[in-house]
């Protein structure tokens, strides 16, 4: 197989093009010098992850989405800013749409696979439908996954059966209670662990944050995951980066075209309706989990960013 015939995606320039008045390329990504501000919502610092119940080490779903069959209030599912606790791989099989990952946003299309380590920040857009896998794998240092995101084009028929065979093989393992399941399914991860470095090994090398913007918008993305729970302000991640919180948000919008504030409020509010939606934890729980320094205080922000109360979406959503 000719290296030409795969390629990934990145080749596509990304949203938002580098031009005069763009920030310095010689802004440090990190500084001696102490954060300035701490909180956003009230200090919350140490405040450990909220006690959801761990999913399944190996899990397989349907990517059957698209902007025209998810209604208005689901769409928060894909497109706002999340991560995973386990490493997770993508494999859209048909559609296109946008997706940002650590802070950067390209296009998609079918045959596109995207490999997410554990704590990645990314969303997606779909396009009309989409149709694929998202499959989880434990955080397992044995299966040796990469440790940097990938985002694969893969034009080849053999190379495109391969990996939905592995993901189909792993699925059935999942759903049948066979005799040595757990080895089978580990057996099987491994598999998929392999296939991903061949791949990488014969694919051309491509710096996937190939300006000062992107590099700092991905390690923004990196802090806003770390000190999720923290209640931290754009003021503190930009000090911590050693840029003010004007140049991040310049970055981040060229990288992404959204502000530093933006991303932060879109994956915090993830967090916030997860919660609502996937726990039974008391709002006010939930608050303090998040860095807000009251509920009502919680209430008016989430609304503000929802249109829903937090009451009213756990109820409805």
């Amino acid at each position: 197989m000719a290296v030409s015939e795969t390629r990934k995606i990145f080749k596509t320039l990304p949203l938002g093009e580098m031009t005069a008045s763009a920030p310095s390329e010689r802004a440090p990504l990190k500084t001696d010098s102490k954060p300035v501000s701490t909180s956003r919502r009230g200090t919350s610092a140490g405040t450990k992850i909220p006690e959801i119940p761990t999913p399944p080490a190996y899990r397989v779903h349907p990517l059957g989405r698209g902007s025209a069959s998810l209604s208005a209030s689901a769409k928060w599912r894909t497109e706002a800013m999340r991560s995973h606790r386990s490493p997770t791989l993508l494999w859209f099989t048909r559609g296109q749409g946008r997706i940002t990952v650590s802070g950067v946003t390209r296009g998609f299309g079918p045959h596109n696979l995207i490999f997410l380590p554990t704590r990645t920040m990314y969303g997606f857009e779909p396009i009309g439908q989409v149709m694929g896998h998202a499959v989880h794998l434990p955080e397992d240092p044995a299966l040796v996954l990469p440790q940097e995101p990938l985002h694969m084009r893969f034009r080849e028929v053999i190379q495109q059966n391969e990996i939905t065979g592995m993901i189909e093989t792993l699925q059935r393992e999942i759903d049948q209670s066979q005799p040595g399941r757990d080895r089978a399914m580990a057996l099987q991860a491994g598999m998929i662990s392999v296939w991903l470095e061949r791949q990488m090994s014969i694919m051309p090398e491509y710096d996937l944050t190939p300006d000062a913007s992107r590099r700092l918008a991905a390690a923004y993305t990196s802090l806003v995951e770390n000190e999720l729970y923290d209640g931290r302000t754009v003021t503190h991640f930009a000090a911590e980066l050693g840029v003010t919180p004007g140049h991040l948000s310049r970055a981040c919008n060229i990288a992404c075209g959204r502000s530093a504030s933006a991303i932060l409020a879109d994956r915090v509010h993830f967090e916030a309706r997860r919660m609502l939606a996937e726990t039974d934890l008391p709002i006010k729980t939930i608050a303090q989990k998040l860095g807000f320094h009251s509920a009502a205080y919680f209430s008016r922000a989430f609304h503000k960013h929802t249109g829903h109360s937090p009451r009213n979406f756990r109820q409805n959503g």
